[in-house]
């Protein structure tokens, strides 16, 4: 009886340490959706470059299934995606990201070589885009 509740006192305090942190500052699920916010921002601003709509959606499922696997539930992942607030950061973090890198609205060419370069580097933000050169 001795061992049953200094196991079941090891669980309790354990417990703590198995909490999900909240979904918005989950790494990998954080960092994958910004390499989305970046590959849209570049095919929005640059006219030689599409978004692989197949492909983003692929990386969308890919991506649910990870959160669901790390336990968070169906609804709390619908409720992040669709978070107007969320995409809102996510647009600007991609754009500081962006500007960085020496994009600025206007400037379409700017946005086509980093676009270019991610293809070409076969990053995940490339791999979600096009070249129409």
């Amino acid at each position: 009886m001795k061992r049953f509740t200094l196991t079941l006192a090891a669980l309790v305090i354990a417990a703590p340490a198995y909490a999900l942190m909240p979904i918005n500052e989950e790494p990998m699920i954080n960092n994958t959706l910004l390499q989305g916010f970046i590959g849209d921002a570049i095919a929005d601003n640059c006219p030689t470059i599409e978004p692989r709509k197949l492909r983003a959606l692929g990386e969308l499922n890919k991506l649910r299934d990870y959160a669901l696997k790390q336990g968070y539930s169906a609804a709390e992942v619908r409720a992040f995606v669709t978070d107007k607030a969320e995409k809102a950061r996510g647009k600007a973090l991609a754009a500081e990201w962006l500007k960085e890198r020496g994009a600025e609205l206007g400037n379409p060419d700017a946005y086509c070589r980093i676009g270019e370069e991610e293809i070409a580097k076969e990053s995940l933000i490339g791999y979600l885009l096009r070249s129409t050169k």
